[in-house]
């Protein structure tokens, strides 16, 4: 995985318990902010459930193209 460089302004209070975290996992502050962002954001969650897919690529189209027509209002007539 690539990584890119970047600025973020943070709050002194948070930014503070950033470094007293990595100190005591022996890890970079980046490593904190990254790991904390994943999870926040579930992608930890996405990646598991994306790496245990068995679904052929055909079944998922057509499970998805049935939830979408289950999910749509119904005309009137």
């Amino acid at each position: 995985m690539s990584k890119v460089r970047t600025t973020v302004t943070l709050d002194d209070e948070v930014l503070k318990w950033v470094k007293v975290r990595a100190a005591r996992l022996g890890v970079a502050d980046s490593r904190v902010i990254e790991d904390s962002l994943r999870r926040d954001l579930g992608l930890a969650l996405l990646e598991r459930l994306w790496s245990r897919d068995q679904m052929p690529e055909e079944q998922a189209t057509r499970l998805a193209v049935e939830a979408q027509h289950a999910t749509r209002p119904r005309r009137r007539r």
